[in-house]
């Protein structure tokens, strides 16, 4: 997949001729980037200095530069051979950030400086971009000179994908991480349970699967489908070798309807719109299940990080004031109303994930719940609800911004659009979320140190098909990672644009349905 992916890339980039720093059309935008008019560098391959420990990362380079269908080879010179690829390790006064890189081409040859393989990586993609869109003539290359100095904005760069309404399978999966690594993206918050299906095997609890894994949205007696404690591995690794980190959801005390199909003893109740909905707060059983599945969620899952949902719960509690079990709780932990007892819940598992070495991230109904800033993150979701993202803030929680207005891609994208949702009438269209720094960089700016990332969600109620799935993530996934990386304070919409016309015939070769803004017309609705 990797190399067809590459290759891909070298069929549109090849014909681009690089003239200025907009001709690069790089997504996303650098932190600096300065092309040195008339100045080229000619080569007949990439001599790669091999006196270093990052032999694999180099392989990689060599694998899609050759998948590229250029005869342009990538050779590692032996230590005190010329080389014209320089692989600089830099520490003490001259480290770098772990995301950071810097690229200088000068008409004698490439140098890469970094201080960590992560560095290294993105500035290895971004030199294959600059090389795929570099002239051809014969057996030569020629590319611009130019200089990068280049590191991310946030921290958190994340795209959440909900396979618990509908599943995709491990070859969708694999697709979103190799864009995700393309545009710099670095984690995958994978929703895996909920009210409509679970989706990762637990050995302890194989009903979880065997029944929770039954049923979808749109047919809830569709056979089970789950991701296997194997496959699990695999995509977590081929993540890892992208650097990007997969962050596992069980969504928890609401939402849990799927997993109180298959263990009814653990179900606090539901309502009548949203049978069996939650877990039972007032049993010592519940938090033991839970935590067993944690702990294989841990050992699958190498994140810091995991997370509990906590959002809605009030969907689907009602019958907790009616609970023996519930009523018992309150009269012993002196709790007044069933807030209370689900603040109680989320801050026991967030208690049993601290003995897991692993924190919590919960939607922002947490911030109520008295969690110590330091063991959780905070997702504000609810663009409606300002204050609460303002009283997460003031309380010292580290938060990722992934407001439904403009973050969610279950939103429709252009005013013709019948299928997805609106919000008061209001959409997700590209321009909102290269609007976003401007937007909320008041905020941004007043609490930089725990504004830590952005992220676009997918929830997928009106998703059943691969399809659908890529036509609302393309391209606004592009432009979730430019407000991500680039550490400018807004975005040029019209040369973002430009640039991102590049990555169309690019989605075309990878049989990608995409929505195109530029022409809405072209690319009809797919439902």
């Amino acid at each position: 997949m990797r190399l067809k992916f590459v290759f891909v890339l070298a069929i549109v980039f090849s014909v681009l001729l690089p003239i200025n720093a907009q001709d690069l059309a790089l997504i996303p935008t650098p932190h600096t980037l300065k092309v040195v008019n008339n100045q080229y560098l000619t080569i007949k391959k990439w001599k790669v200095d091999g006196s270093n420990d990052y032999h694999d990362l180099i392989e990689t380079f060599a694998l899609q530069i050759k998948a590229c269908g250029i005869d342009f080879p990538v050779e590692l010179s032996r230590r005190g051979k010329a080389s014209n690829l320089i692989l600089k390790e830099v520490s003490g006064e001259k480290q770098l950030g772990e995301a950071s890189y810097s690229l200088v081409i000068n008409p004698t040859g490439a140098t890469i400086e970094f201080s960590h393989a992560r560095g290294l990586f993105y500035g290895l993609q971004t030199l294959l971009q600059i090389t795929n869109s570099g002239s051809v003539s014969g057996n030569k290359m020629k590319i611009p000179c130019l200089e990068i100095e280049d590191h991310p904005q946030f921290e958190w760069r994340g795209l959440m994908l909900d396979e618990s309404r509908h599943f995709f399978g491990k070859q969708t999966v694999f697709q979103l991480l190799d864009w995700m690594a393309f545009y710099k993206m670095n984690r995958f918050h994978w929703h895996l349970s909920d009210e409509q299906g679970w989706r990762v095997e637990i050995k302890k609890y194989p009903k979880l699967t065997q029944v929770g894994g039954i049923g979808n949205y749109s047919d809830a007696q569709a056979p089970a489908q789950y991701y296997t404690r194997e496959q699990i591995t695999e995509i977590v690794k081929y993540a890892r070798d992208r650097f990007i980190e997969v962050i596992p959801e069980i969504d928890m005390p609401g939402h849990a309807s799927a997993a109180n199909r298959a263990y009814p003893e653990f179900s606090g109740g539901g309502s009548k719109d949203h049978p069996d909905f939650t877990f039972n707060p007032g049993t010592p059983k519940t938090y033991s299940y839970l935590t067993d599945i944690m702990r294989e969620l841990a050992h699958m899952f190498p994140s810091e990080y995991i997370h509990l949902g906590g959002d809605e719960v009030h969907y689907g509690n009602q019958q907790w004031k009616e609970n023996p079990d519930i009523l018992a709780l309150m009269e012993n932990k002196k709790l007044g109303n069933m807030r209370e007892v689900e603040n109680y819940f989320l801050r026991s598992m967030s208690d049993s994930l601290n003995t897991l070495t692993r924190k919590m991230i919960g939607w922002d109904e947490i911030v109520d719940a008295g969690i110590p800033s330091n063991n959780c993150l905070v997702m504000w979701w609810r663009h409606e609800k300002p204050g609460q993202l303002t009283k997460a803030l003031a309380n010292g929680y580290k938060t990722i911004l992934c407001p439904r207005i403009p973050l969610y891609f279950d939103f429709v994208q252009h005013e013709s659009h019948e299928s997805g949702r609106r919000w008061d009438g209001a959409f997700v269209p590209l321009d909102k979320i290269l609007a976003f720094r401007q937007d909320y960089g008041a905020v941004i700016s007043k609490y930089a140190d725990l504004v830590v990332g952005v992220q676009a969600n997918l929830w997928t109620e009106t998703v059943s098909h691969t399809g659908r799935l890529n036509y609302l993530i393309f391209p606004r996934i592009a432009g979730v990672a430019e407000i991500g990386w680039s550490t400018h304070s807004s975005v040029d919409q019209t040369g973002f644009l430009k640039r991102l016309e590049t990555n169309f015939p690019l989605y075309e070769k990878m049989n990608i349905q995409y929505f195109n803004p530029l022409s809405p017309g072209s690319t009809p609705e797919i439902k």
